[in-house]
């Protein structure tokens, strides 16, 4: 397929598709696309998920894993940003996949895409209703009480993407503002009022968890940090809905990523620098690991609000995974890979048979709750799809870019030799820490997990692969 007509089939920057039945409304400025993206990448979500099981397993010093790993992140946001500048539409990875590397990858990239955002999306519910209960005062650590409590977080973000879209824009900047005003806020009168250590403590303690070496405990401790940077690709599924979406959506791909990880880089130095490592450690081990630390400092008065902030943080983050995520169901339905009913929009434009069903599966996905194996298990997946997604996006967009089947030059973001260069380090990274994050560590689940849950990525991506490729072949048989 030449440039040009790839240009043509993909590009809606000015114009929507041609049947009303799967039209969007282009209703989002890059403010918008901004604050969708900050708030599925989450500042909040992606550090208090992680700093448990990062103090647990590396002991400590994990800052410098975080960091790299935000740097790395940022140059796959910047080949995302190169093809969103140039093919903006509903679905974004899936789309680029699909048009660039043929309609078998795309229906691959898809499966993988849809089903670690909806693993995704019941990770953040499962959390998040922790925080929700947390705030009711009704926290229960048994496996029925979190599910019963991520299912009721999960109806609240159905029933805000099926509102007007001005609820969805209002909440989504609500949960903004309670990060950057609660959480960060917080974390600065922690560092300046309340630090113990010096910076050397950063980078200490390193080996010291349940990793049996220090080498151990560094790629583990990059493993974990993958999750606290994924979800910035949300602005480019929701291209469609975005005003001026070849320039506005590139700069929203990377200030959100940009944005959210100075959050969490400062945020995460003031509470290693404030607390002595053995209560972070001691801490660390709670399903809450941050709410005690704050109210040692500020008081007890101070754990009411700051779960308030931290819970809609989390709202706002999983009502835009539901978008996020809806948005690639509708884009695979337009093009035949799902049920045709999938891609029917309401008077409001909203995909909301999408929606349902993207909730639905994820509530689904719950139930794994009841057993703390299966829950890891999901949460290990929602990390590892993504990173596949990454890896299989950036090896195509190099591929392609090298038999000159993608001109990077049409888009509005022209990068020259350096959009090589990028890409081919994004696409190393990517693999990289797939890998990475597949691998078995007893030590980081338990030393008595089933072997199952050690390798749930490999075998859960497997199963993927295996059942895509035999509907792929099923669909050849019945053409020929």
């Amino acid at each position: 397929m030449s440039i040009s007509s790839q240009q043509n089939r993909l590009t809606t920057d000015d114009k929507y598709p041609a049947s009303d039945v799967d039209t969007l409304n282009r209703s989002m400025s890059v403010w918008h696309s901004f604050t969708m993206g900050f708030a599925v990448v989450s500042p909040v979500v992606g550090l208090y998920a992680i700093i448990g099981v990062q103090t647990v397993v590396t002991g400590g010093g994990w800052f410098a894993a975080l960091a790299i790993c935000l740097v790395m992140q940022l140059l796959v946001a910047t080949v995302y940003a190169e093809l969103a500048s140039q093919f903006p539409i509903a679905g974004g990875a899936y789309k680029w996949a699909r048009q660039l590397g043929g309609v078998t990858a795309g229906q691959y990239a898809g499966v993988i895409y849809v089903s670690s955002t909806i693993a995704m999306l019941t990770t953040t519910a499962y959390t998040g209703g922790v925080w929700l209960a947390t705030f009711w005062g009704a926290l229960d650590n048994s496996g029925v009480s979190m599910v019963i409590w991520g299912a009721v977080f999960l109806l609240i973000c159905m029933a805000l993407n099926l509102a007007h879209v001005n609820i969805f824009k209002s909440l989504i900047a609500l949960g903004v503002y309670a990060e950057v005003i609660g959480s960060f806020g917080i974390a600065l009168l922690l560092f300046l009022f309340f630090r113990q250590y010096g910076f050397t403590e950063l980078f200490q303690h390193m080996g010291t968890g349940s990793a049996p070496t220090e080498t151990a405990a560094f790629l583990a401790a990059l493993a974990i940090a993958g999750w606290a940077f994924i979800g910035f690709d949300a602005c480019s599924t929701t291209a469609e809905e975005t005003h001026q979406p070849k320039r506005m959506v590139p700069r929203a791909i990377f200030f959100a990523l940009s944005a959210v990880g100075a959050v969490v880089l400062f945020n995460s130095s003031a509470l290693i620098l404030s607390f002595d490592h053995e209560v972070l450690a001691t801490t660390s081990k709670t399903a809450d690991p941050v709410t005690p630390l704050i109210a040692s400092s500020f008081g007890d008065w101070v754990s009411k609000p700051f779960s308030g902030i931290v819970m809609i943080a989390f709202l706002a983050c999983g009502a835009s995974v539901v978008k996020y995520t809806s948005r690639i169901v509708f884009s695979m339905s337009r093009e035949g890979n799902m049920p045709a009913f999938l891609s029917h929009v309401t008077t409001d434009r909203v995909p909301r048979n999408a929606v349902l069903f993207t909730v639905t599966l994820s509530g689904l996905g719950l139930l794994l709750g009841l057993n703390d194996g299966a829950v890891a298990t999901v949460i290990a997946f929602g990390t590892g799809g993504l990173y596949a997604m990454f890896a299989m996006t950036t090896g195509v967009g190099l591929f392609t870019r090298l038999t000159g089947r993608w001109n990077p030059a049409l888009g509005e973001l022209k990068l020259g030799v350096w959009g090589l260069v990028i890409n081919c380090v994004a696409f190393v990274w990517s693999l990289f820490e797939l890998i990475n994050i597949a691998w078995p560590r007893t030590y980081a689940v338990s030393e008595n997990a089933p072997w199952w849950q050690l390798w749930a990525i490999p075998l859960v991506l497997g199963s993927i692969m295996s059942v895509t490729t035999l509907y792929i072949l099923v669909q050849k048989i019945r053409r020929n």
